[in-house]
């Protein structure tokens, strides 16, 4: 006998599809976090290294690379990511006029 399977399609967000409040908040923390980590994995740095440049503890290294982001801000990320010689550009635009939802934060990686 088989069993039927539902299957939902994400909406780009799984913070969102599982109900969290800030889910726009949180899905851009994990964009920014996952950035610094490839930038500490790409200069090949050991975690008491990163935290040197950071200005953090190791610990802290390592909440971030296991994705434990509840104690960073965006803000701090950013932060992080200046100190990893980056560029941080906020841009703000009207949302479009056929979209009925409020305005949306995004993360666009380069």
């Amino acid at each position: 006998m088989a069993r039927e399977i539902n299957i939902t399609d994400s909406s780009g967000n799984v913070f969102a599809d599982l109900d969290f409040a800030d889910a726009a908040e949180r899905l851009a923390k994990v964009k920014l976090a996952m950035k610094i980590n490839q930038l500490i994995e790409e200069r090949k740095l050991k975690q008491v290294q990163a935290a040197k440049i950071l200005e953090i503890n190791q610990p802290k290294i390592s909440a971030l690379a296991n994705g434990r982001l509840k104690e960073f801000s965006i803000e701090r990320l950013i932060e992080f990511l200046n100190k990893l010689d980056q560029d941080v550009e906020i841009v703000v635009h009207a949302k479009p006029k056929n979209r009925k939802a409020p305005g949306r934060l995004s993360i666009a990686l380069a």
